[in-house]
């Protein structure tokens, strides 16, 4: 069972892709969005090489497009979390002490 996992994990320049955040959700909007924009506009025209051209560009704009705002909002969400982490620690070394009064005053 283990080789068979190994045999469908797509690498890419050494790492797995299923692994990487956003990886999959930006893909799934892409292909949609360009097989739709592609679809919708071959229906309206008949036009097949403009539709796929149109295809194309759809699927790429919002694979950029969306790429940039996950990766964006991963970020944030990561630095949220590292600032989130160092006030928990802050907050257990200050259990019981005299500085935890004054935060507590203060706040």
């Amino acid at each position: 069972m283990n080789m068979e996992e190994e045999k469908r994990e797509v690498k890419l320049m050494g790492r797995n892709m299923s692994q990487m955040p956003c990886f999959r959700e930006t893909f799934l909007y892409s292909v949609s969005s360009g097989l739709a924009a592609g679809f919708l506009h071959f229906m309206l025209t008949s036009r097949v090489q403009r539709s796929a051209h149109l295809a194309m560009a759809t699927y790429g704009c919002v694979t950029l497009g969306y790429w940039s705002y996950c990766r964006y909002n991963y970020s944030v969400q990561k630095f949220n979390v590292g600032q989130l982490e160092a006030a928990m620690q802050k907050q257990a070394l200050y259990e019981g002490t005299e500085m935890e009064k004054q935060i507590k005053r203060n706040a």
